[in-house]
């Protein structure tokens, strides 16, 4: 148990800048993954694009916390599907793998894009939910961790995979990632110190 924080930070910073990132030509690393995002998110928030996110568990958490901030802080046009009715109504109902594809097959279109939060990139609703989006022509975005052959990392337009093996340092990660993105989004200057 020596060093155990030091270590799990260590682990937390040396998976993101390990992380990977596939999908567009220009991508090349995660500078120029996170530069892109940006950019397209720009055109879609300029053009009052709907931005979606989506995650289970903790990744839920996330996407409905990201969809806050994007929506306060960004002036996006934000959604998701945490409610608590909509979810236990779409998995007693149909099935827990409709949960997020019904809602997105009916609202998005091209020119939206869908934030897909998994860290074990396996699970059967946001892999449904993806290929909704992406029959509909939207511009999907994947978080993902754990396996580096997990599924959902192979569906996005632009995908962020983090090499890491647990869920708590994974969704870590993630939180950074999609934190990193919005306050690029904002050009928020970062100071070496730490402030803005």
């Amino acid at each position: 148990m020596n060093q155990y924080a030091s270590n799990y930070i260590d682990a937390i910073s040396t998976g993101l800048k390990s992380t990977i990132a596939t999908g567009d030509s220009n991508v090349s690393d995660i500078e120029n993954a996170l530069k892109l995002w940006v950019e397209i998110a720009k055109k879609v928030r300029d053009r009052r694009g709907l931005f979606f996110f989506i995650g289970n568990g903790a990744s839920a958490s996330m996407a409905e916390h990201m969809a806050h901030d994007c929506f306060k802080n960004a002036d996006m046009l934000t959604q998701t599907c945490s409610e608590t009715s909509h979810l236990t109504a779409m998995a007693n109902d149909m099935s827990a793998e409709d949960i997020f594809s019904y809602k997105i097959e009916k609202i998005l279109t091209e020119g939206d894009m869908l934030i897909a939060i998994s860290s074990s990139g396996n699970s059967p609703n946001i892999i449904k939910a993806i290929k909704a989006a992406k029959t509909n022509g939207a511009f999907v975005v994947t978080l993902t961790g754990k396996s580096e052959d997990n599924m959902v990392r192979t569906l996005g337009d632009l995908n962020l995979y983090v090499p890491l093996d647990t869920y708590g340092l994974v969704e870590s990660a993630h939180a950074t990632l999609l934190h990193c993105w919005l306050d690029m989004f904002g050009n928020l200057h970062f100071r070496p110190d730490g402030h803005c």
